[in-house]
């Protein structure tokens, strides 16, 4: 009587553990069919300014607007001149460095400052993975030649604008943090416009 009850017992141990194996096979196989989907690339959250602007102090020989997220500092370079500014994002700890010279109609240091900025743009060739040119008018009929500088490079961005005969200006942004362009993507993307609107709103007084 004993012996029976066992015999059954053990017949139905072993057909619940012959289940579970079927079972497993079946998860695995079917987990290998299965196409992998890689996530998508995640980035840091950034809260942007708002496109509020103001206008730039009339002690410079040269008028913009700019952000009123922005502070306006005074070059604290050792190469630093009295018309250099700084337009500085606290919140995305970006800064458009700006320089100006004036030109009093010397063609010959136009040529020479014109050559400094494709050097200092072409600088950039060693980590850059495309650096884009391209010629573009403002508003108010000022032209500029902008520089758009993709990969791990530390100015994504760069221009000058010159009337040809009083003012030059050159401006670069930088980026005071060491996290990758790819995570500051949608901050770069957003500093571009701020420049653009420098540009488009650039007055010489003068």
């Amino acid at each position: 009587m004993f012996a029976e009850t066992r015999k059954v017992s053990c017949v139905k141990n072993s057909k619940s553990g012959y289940g579970w194996i079927a079972l497993g096979l079946l998860f695995l196989i079917s987990s290998c069919n299965r196409e992998y989907q890689p996530k998508p690339k995640g980035y840091n959250r950034l809260v942007l300014p708002l496109a509020e602007y103001q206008i730039s102090p009339d002690s410079l020989p040269y008028q913009f607007e700019y952000s009123t997220s922005a502070k306006l500092l005074r070059d604290s370079s050792w190469i630093s001149e009295r018309n250099w500014v700084e337009i500085y994002y606290p919140s995305l700890k970006a800064n458009v460095h700006i320089t100006y010279k004036k030109l009093d109609n010397r063609e010959q240091f136009l040529k020479e400052l014109l050559n400094d900025s494709y050097n200092l743009t072409s600088k950039q060739q060693i980590k850059a993975s495309a650096i884009d040119e391209v010629i573009v008018v403002t508003p108010s009929g000022k032209t500029a030649v902008i520089a758009e500088i993709a990969g791990e490079v530390p100015s994504q961005f760069q221009f000058t604008m010159t009337d040809s005969s009083k003012n030059f200006l050159r401006g670069a942004l930088y980026f005071n943090t060491k996290v990758q362009n790819d995570s500051l993507a949608p901050a770069i993307e957003f500093m571009k416009k701020e420049t653009l609107h420098f540009i488009n709103t650039l007055q010489w007084k003068n």
